[in-house]
């Protein structure tokens, strides 16, 4: 097991008993390496960096503080009419004709660029969006080198993928990501994207706009043909310019539920191309056969050390009746040990929730569990002063109809049921209008197999929760969306078959 920082013993003078968790403490261990962040951000169109048409600029927020952290481009539809023109442009004249073989050599030098540049794009990612250093210098950062390195591999070997078919790249690709994997959502649409043939306008969340920008850095020094990738930054008018756009051949948005819809009803009889990924309430399932401690820190992983942050985040927590006491007991002992605080210090495992808004929503549910009824547990932990934190939490006594069990909270907020048979168990984490992921937890392989061939959501993780690889499709069904992103599926969405 790696440790940061140094072990101390914390002695008390009198003879009051230590709380849970404040027997030992660790030392602070911040990152401490410097990194080039700018105090103004431009947009990126046709291979360099521009003001935007308006001169307009809004803060970003350190969440971690609250204070301004840098200022980025206001975007306007004239900025994505300009993007949208440079990438057409390079799409006919470079992109789309040029050998696949050297497209793949232009993903390979991006993917090398970012291995040696991951530990500062690590710390602006922490930085811009509250997320501990270890997440994203250890989950983020390796997971975003990968998918451009395994796309590369792709690009020219696409006959490959769809035998007996031509694949056909459809044009220019809008792209719209959010702020809760800011860099990595990135390297999932424009990698492969790019190695389908496809150009690609970005735009990335408002909040967290600071490392699509640096990603810009390198495409340019990594010699990318001006106007293959676009970014543009703003609010959400920036990214309905972009998913309006008429020279828009296919638009891949992930983010909310209604805002998905809405681009859904935007594009429906246009003939362009489109995907989605959108919110998730995953069950993470619990059978009184699975090994406890092993299930007890997948709960904590998939749910608290990314701070409920991803939309296939467990924070449905389905719990066999037999071992409902046993489970809540050990949860109330280990969140006591989860440390709340500063997302540069590699101890932190729980850094700031992305913004004063998104802590407002977090606050507000809370409040409905507690007003529905539901017992609510939290960390005695200290929060720092300033920015926007919360407490690692999670609720007993939960029903179906709570809305902490029906709405995706964003945030480390965990809800507890109950189930007594394999059946209801189903019937409880199916009963959703979202179907992105889900978590079973048992020794029982035939029982895995089982429980996952009934359970309506496109990523089922057995006996562990929240792992990914570039190799490997993600996506949901029902309100969580449509399409793939990674593997071989993910390249469909960026081709016509001929």
């Amino acid at each position: 097991m790696e440790v940061h920082g140094i072990l101390l013993m914390i002695a008390k003078d009198d003879n009051t008993p230590l709380s849970p968790g404040s027997t030992w403490d660790y030392a602070p261990a911040p990152e401490t390496m410097p990194v080039n962040l700018r105090k103004q951000y431009e947009l990126f169109i046709n291979g360099q960096f521009v003001a935007p048409a308006s001169g307009k600029y809004f803060a970003s927020i350190n969440p971690a503080t609250g204070k301004k952290l840098t200022r980025i481009a206001h975007g306007t539809e004239a900025d994505i009419n300009a993007a949208v023109k440079s990438a057409r442009r390079a799409y006919e004249k470079v992109w789309k004709p040029m050998p696949p073989s050297e497209r793949g050599k232009y993903l390979f030098r991006i993917a090398r660029m970012i291995q040696e540049k991951s530990r500062e794009l690590a710390i602006l990612e922490s930085m811009d969006g509250g997320k501990p250093i270890r997440e994203s210098r250890d989950f983020d950062l390796p997971l975003v080198a990968a998918h451009f390195f395994y796309y590369a591999g792709w690009a020219d070997k696409l006959s490959y993928a769809f035998p007996g078919r031509n694949p056909v790249p459809l044009g220019v690709a809008g792209q719209i990501i959010p702020w809760n994997f800011p860099l990595l959502m990135a390297a999932w649409k424009i990698a492969s994207a790019l190695a389908c043939g496809n150009t690609v306008v970005l735009k990335p969340a408002e909040t967290t706009s600071v490392t699509a920008m640096h990603l810009a850095e390198i495409f340019q020094e990594a010699g990318l043909p001006p106007g293959v990738v676009n970014i543009v930054t703003g609010p959400g008018e920036t990214g309905a310019a972009l998913a309006g756009h008429r020279g828009i051949d296919k638009i891949a948005f992930t983010g909310s539920t209604g805002v998905g819809k809405g681009i859904a009803r935007q594009l429906a009889g246009t003939g362009k191309k489109l995907t989605l990924e959108l919110g998730g309430k995953a069950a993470n399932i619990v059978f009184d056969d699975a090994p406890i401690e092993q299930a007890v820190e997948g709960v904590i992983k998939g749910i608290y050390f990314n701070q409920g942050h991803v939309c296939c985040a467990g924070s449905r927590l389905l719990l066999q009746e037999s071992i409902h006491d046993e489970v809540v007991s050990r949860l109330k002992r280990r969140i006591e040990t989860l440390r709340v605080g500063d997302p540069l210090d590699k101890n932190t495992d729980i850094g700031a929730i992305n913004s004063r808004e998104q802590l407002g929503r977090i606050t507000e549910l809370i409040g409905s569990g507690i007003e529905e009824g539901a017992e609510l547990h939290q960390s005695r932990c200290a929060l720092p002063e300033g920015g926007y934190w919360c407490r690692p939490s999670f609720f007993t006594g939960v029903t179906s109809s709570h809305r902490i069990a029906r709405e995706e909270i964003f945030g480390p907020v965990l809800s507890i049921m109950t189930f007594r048979t394999p059946a209801e168990a189903v019937e409880r984490a199916n009963n959703t209008c979202y179907g992105l992921s889900a978590g079973i937890w048992t020794d029982k392989g035939s029982k895995i197999f089982k429980i996952a061939s009934q359970l309506k959501a496109g990523v089922i993780w057995a006996n562990t929760f929240n792992q990914f690889d570039p190799t490997s499709p993600f996506g949901g069904y029902k309100e969580s969306g449509f399409g793939r992103e990674g593997g071989l599926h993910g390249l469909m969405p960026y081709v016509s078959l001929e």
